[in-house]
């Protein structure tokens, strides 16, 4: 049998350019070894926004007298938070069978190895293969934790995002090694339901990869939630016992070994991609020195009929860009003229809290970049909405080119800001200025008005600051 796009994983990436690729008329086949999502759906994106509701929620129930609300003993339930947790996954992985179905979309459960000559070869679950052809061969095989030499998992004391998800107690004492949005979730997470939670973070400062006030802002956050902040460290060693992990810290900065104990330590240090034992070498089909498959701006590889996108490529490792990728891939393969992804206007989502939000270039960017800018920041202090809402931590700063007005990139912090961010993706993509921003009008009382403000304030108009 014969296809005209074979696609090798169901991620976001894969499930979404298999959908896509039905659309355009191409008869389509998906090979996926686990699960329809992906880890997305079934062990990141949506199964851990779940866990942070119900730790949201626990969180008012417990303030709840705040609000003028009686709540009596009020207790965290981890196995009910974490059955709840893997239901909705259920649920959302039910609803890809279900988009398959409707697009006409073929997919075989099994695992693949691509072959020359634009074939793969299936393995399915009862050892059975058969080789399958198609025009076109497309990986998204996704990514996984990336495991440090002196810290394996053992999946009990030494652990990654899928054990962190599913543990059936509470953990009196947590490290956490790193501190991007994996790791910052789950120390929000568990420090909510009552873990003494310590973050480790190799580089200066917590979520490195966002502008620096939103970094001071969710360090000052935590550490008034009671977690304790490590930057410029790292974990040195972690010797398991019985009862737990003896870890030992060094402060890269004072050169000083601090030693902490913990019931369990979760690494969440950056992915590995799943390119090993696929057929790449057979194939020819290039690799980084990190292993990511290297592509051109329409996810070709350097073998004519096959293409890669999503975790296994060297691009913001974000579900919504693999799906992007997917799409723009399946559309030049239907002879579309689809441009190519503009990644620096990639928004990014952190889903602790307070949450982060933000899109574009940093302030320290943008000045690396030569621009002579303009900073709008608004508090939500100053926000009424926020202040009805009990939630006034947090702001909205905006970035404009001084000479053109221009917005460069946004970065917020607060409670529901990942609502928020779309907005300011279209303004990017339309070029907005911060004159238009400021006179379009935003309903009151909300949080987007923030957006509004912090425009304004980048001219001095700002009303209510």
């Amino acid at each position: 049998m014969s296809y005209d796009v074979i696609i090798i994983g169901a991620g976001p990436g894969g499930y979404v350019a298999a959908i896509r690729a039905a659309q355009l008329g191409l008869k389509t086949l998906v090979v996926e070894k686990q699960h329809l999502g992906g880890i997305c759906l079934n062990w990141g994106c949506i199964p851990t926004k779940a866990l942070l509701k119900s730790a949201e929620v626990y969180e008012y129930a417990k303030k709840a007298s705040e609000y003028g609300v009686i709540v009596n003993d009020a207790k965290p339930d981890i196995k009910a938070m974490v059955k709840r947790s893997r239901d909705v996954a259920a649920q959302m992985n039910r609803g890809i069978e279900y988009l398959f179905r409707k697009n006409k979309v073929e997919w075989i459960k099994g695992t693949a190895r691509v072959l020359p000559g634009k074939k793969v070869e299936v393995t399915r679950e009862d050892g059975s293969k058969e080789v399958i052809s198609a025009k076109h061969i497309a990986i998204s095989t996704g990514a996984r934790a990336r495991q440090l030499p002196n810290l394996p998992f053992d999946g009990k004391r030494i652990i990654s995002y899928k054990e962190a998800m599913t543990l059936d107690y509470i953990p009196e004492k947590m490290v956490i090694v790193g501190a991007g949005a994996i790791g910052v979730e789950f120390a929000y997470f568990y420090s909510t339901l009552g873990t003494q939670v310590t973050i480790v973070e190799y580089m200066p400062r917590i979520v490195p990869l966002e502008d620096a006030d939103i970094s001071k802002e969710l360090e000052r956050a935590f550490r008034k939630q009671g977690i304790t902040v490590k930057t410029n460290s790292s974990v040195e060693e972690a010797q398991v016992g019985s009862s737990g992990v003896k870890v030992k810290i060094k402060d890269r900065s004072k050169g000083k070994e601090e030693p902490v104990e913990a019931d369990v330590v979760l690494v969440a240090a950056g992915i590995t991609p799943n390119t090993e034992n696929i057929g790449l070498e057979e194939v020819g089909i290039r690799k980084n020195d990190k292993g990511f498959i290297i592509v051109d701006e329409f996810y070709r590889t350097n073998v004519e009929g096959y293409y890669a996108f999503g975790d296994v490529i060297p691009t913001p490792a974000l579900a919504h860009v693999a799906s992007h990728e997917g799409i723009i891939c399946m559309e030049k393969i239907a002879g579309k003229d689809p441009h190519p992804f503009n990644y620096d206007r990639v928004p990014a989502c952190t889903y602790c809290q307070p949450e982060i939000a933000s899109v574009g270039l940093t302030e320290e960017q943008a000045k690396e970049k030569g621009y002579e800018i303009k900073v709008g920041k608004f508090p939500f202090t100053a926000s009424g909405k926020a202040k009805a809402a009990g939630k006034p931590q947090g702001f909205v700063k905006l970035i404009f080119d001084a000479r053109y007005g221009e917005l460069l990139g946004a970065h917020m912090i607060g409670a529901n800001v990942t609502e928020m961010v779309s907005e300011l993706v279209v303004s990017m993509n339309l070029e907005t200025t911060m004159l238009e921003l400021f006179y379009s009008v935003h309903p009151h009382p909300t949080l987007s008005e923030a957006i509004m403000e912090a425009a304004g304030d980048s001219m001095g108009h700002a009303i209510h600051i």
